[in-house]
């Protein structure tokens, strides 16, 4: 008899709630909620990590919940696309649960008891969201996660700024939702059925399809923060405490991506190539948009949302391949791409949630985000400064780590445009490969800039000596996260072939026989390209192991200690050494058309000069600026109605009745 996993998964997501209505009981207790509550939702995660992956060879299962309204049940569904991001949620939200266990202090906002209820009610309506097999129940699920996620962003809620970010944060949550309802109103085909089922069958012309699609990209791109609806992201992240970024960053993005692959190749089920390009092209400029953003940031928690953009614009790139590459029939590439970005949705939820935890703990120690103000840290939290250092380099795409492998396989999907029928689009494709390329060194441009600053030199304030490393807790959720990181880096052979349960499911093809050797990677065929993450693995320990023995061989007993050179300047301190604004430089001046740029410059007869440099995002002043201008301009003319007298109320009333009898008649 065959495991019921999708029970088993319902019963996780029921087992938080009761874990977050556990923490009412004592809601001011740290020990009770922050180390025991916490600590027992780490089992959640574990569980629902190990039934994702058994999810993806079994069968598919369906369910009809005894919830919701008398003629609008729940209706959930466990197939392999619904099990690689139970598995995604599952494992991230385990090393973010145990991280969280020794994060949470007494007097950070809100109680901690309310915190826990908020944190395990998000993580259960992520799995909701995921496991939906009908409009209703995925919308009641996805505003649920909407709503959770903000009443953490604004855990500190008497800061006006927070407030502000967890405002703009659920307004475009919202207008989001509005895209994603519309777009289940268009896939119905006219009928009242409101079941996946349905909108599967229902046939759909070519331009209703073409709306369902690109009111999905509108509404999941607001939750996934392509551009021009990024702008909640680089605000809630820093507003929110760090493993609430963590998970938001690390795991509700890719909810946004799994919409997105939902609808179109599962309640489509036909796309159209040309919907692939745009994707692409989307994806291509907000993938190089996030990482210039990054590049120039100050705060250590905005450059790491601004990073996030850049990966969703490099996920949603893979997405628009696959799309095209599906839409003209070649299956291969389709499979490979396909592969790369859910490959790439794994990778971001580890490295992505490590550097955010990371943050909360530098945070913790000396109370900065300001990356001018940090420093040599890696000398008093070695043990956050070694981890933080895993995930550096796997978003720095170095091999042999995680963020290597997905965009070495898009890389190898890219190529495959040479062979395209299209004349157009062998004009366009070969930008969003330049554009992808200079994302990735720009990626790793910005994690020296990040990790340097951070983590390496001379502490740039004096209470930096005394910081405290991370408690055990800590460590362990840092951990957790570094080791899945090394993990999906040495054995891509074996990932790649669960992904490709996805792939048969959702394309009708896959990557086939990956390779004859489980250490060796070959995409497509060996004559192409092949990896072998092992072999880079073992020289790179061959050299260090090399170098450590000629070290202590040839030189040992004869190493001098002296001061190091000062060019000549013997008043250097720790204020001298390269500062993010410095590091930022050169971006600033090759993409100044993409900050509005405001300078404050002294005057030279000024008794006390102060200089400033402030970049904004242009779209809050292309887009977003009028638009709250026109909104409220019409709300003015709204309330000029409002006259207070019962009178002119009536005629109102009146004047409408009139109407709706001209209209009926």
């Amino acid at each position: 008899m065959p495991i019921d996993l999708l029970t088993a998964a319902l019963a996780v997501a029921a087992g938080w709630v009761l874990i977050g209505l556990a923490g009412l009981l004592r809601p001011r207790s740290v020990v009770f909620t922050g180390r025991w509550l916490f600590s027992l939702g780490v089992v959640g995660g574990l569980a629902l990590a190990v039934i994702g992956v058994l999810a993806l060879t079994g069968p598919i299962q369906v369910q009809v919940l005894p919830i919701g309204l008398p003629d609008l049940p729940f209706h959930v569904r466990l197939d392999p696309l619904a099990a690689i991001f139970l598995s995604l949620i599952g494992t991230a939200s385990t090393g973010i649960s145990l991280y969280s266990a020794g994060y949470f202090r007494a007097g950070e906002g809100a109680a901690p008891g309310l915190m826990c209820l908020q944190y395990h009610v998000f993580l259960a309506s992520m799995v909701m969201v995921v496991l939906a097999d009908d409009a209703y129940a995925f919308m009641v699920a996805w505003e649920t996660m909407a709503l959770a996620s903000y009443f953490l962003v604004t855990t500190q809620h008497r800061v006006p700024e927070i407030r502000a970010a967890g405002f703009l944060y659920l307004l475009l949550a919202h207008i989001g939702a509005i895209g994603i309802l519309l777009c289940f109103g268009v896939l119905q085909g006219g009928s009242w059925q409101f079941t996946f089922d349905a909108m599967r069958a229902a046939s759909l012309s070519p331009a209703w399809a073409s709306i369902a699609f690109f009111l999905a990209l509108f509404g999941f791109g607001a939750k996934a923060g392509i551009v021009p609806l990024h702008v909640w992201l680089p605000e809630a992240h820093p507003a929110a405490p760090s493993p609430v970024s963590a998970l938001m960053s690390g795991v509700m993005i890719k909810t946004a991506i799994y919409g997105l692959i939902r609808v179109t190749f599962d309640l489509l089920h036909t796309p159209v190539w040309w919907w692939g390009v745009v994707a692409l092209m989307l994806g291509a400029f907000t993938a190089l948009f996030g990482v210039v953003f990054a590049a120039v940031q100050t705060d250590m928690k905005r450059l790491l949302a601004y990073s996030s953009i850049e990966n969703s614009g490099i996920i949603l790139s893979g997405f628009g391949l696959t799309v095209l590459f599906h839409g003209l029939h070649m299956p291969v590439a389709a499979s490979l791409t396909m592969a790369a970005t859910l490959y790439h949705c794994l990778n971001h939820s580890l490295f992505k949630s490590l550097l955010f935890l990371a943050t909360g703990s530098v945070l913790h120690a000396t109370g900065e985000r300001n990356l001018g103000k940090l420093g040599g840290l890696i000398h008093s939290m070695p043990w956050v400064a070694w981890l933080a250092l895993v995930g550096t380099l796997a978003m720095a795409g170095l091999p042999p780590l995680n963020g290597f492998v997905s965009e070495w396989l898009l890389l190898q999907g890219y190529l495959y445009t040479t062979s395209l029928p299209h004349a157009i689009i062998n004009m366009l494709v070969p930008i969003g490969a330049a554009a992808f390329t200079l994302t990735i060194a720009l990626s790793a441009y910005v994690m020296v800039k990040f990790y340097g600053v951070v983590f390496l030199g001379r502490p740039r304030e004096k209470a930096l000596v005394q910081a405290q490393d991370a408690g055990w807790l800590e460590r362990f959720g840092l951990g957790w996260l570094a080791l899945g990181c090394i993990a999906l880096g040495l054995m891509p052979v074996t990932v790649l072939r669960a992904l490709d349960a996805v792939n048969l499911s959702l394309l009708g093809s896959g990557l086939g026989d990956l390779s004859k050797h489980w250490w060796l990677l070959t995409p497509t065929a060996a004559s192409r390209a092949s990896y072998s993450p092992l072999a880079f693995a073992a020289g790179i320990l061959l050299a260090v192991a090399l170098t450590f023995l000629c070290v202590r061989l040839l030189y040992h007993g004869r190493v001098r200690r002296a001061d190091f050179w000062d060019c000549g300047f013997p008043g250097q301190t720790a204020r001298v050494q390269d500062t993010a604004e410095g590091f930022g430089q050169p971006i600033r001046r090759i993409f100044r058309p993409f900050f509005q740029i405001e300078r404050q410059s002294p005057s030279p007869f000024d008794s006390a000069p102060h200089y400033a440099l402030q970049l904004g995002d242009r779209w809050w002043y292309w887009l977003y600026l009028p638009v709250a201008a026109g909104v409220l301009g019409v709300a003015k003319l709204v309330g000029r109605l409002q006259h207070g007298r019962i009178a002119i109320y009536l005629l109102y009333s009146f004047v409408t009745l009139l109407a709706l009898l001209v209209f009926v008649l």
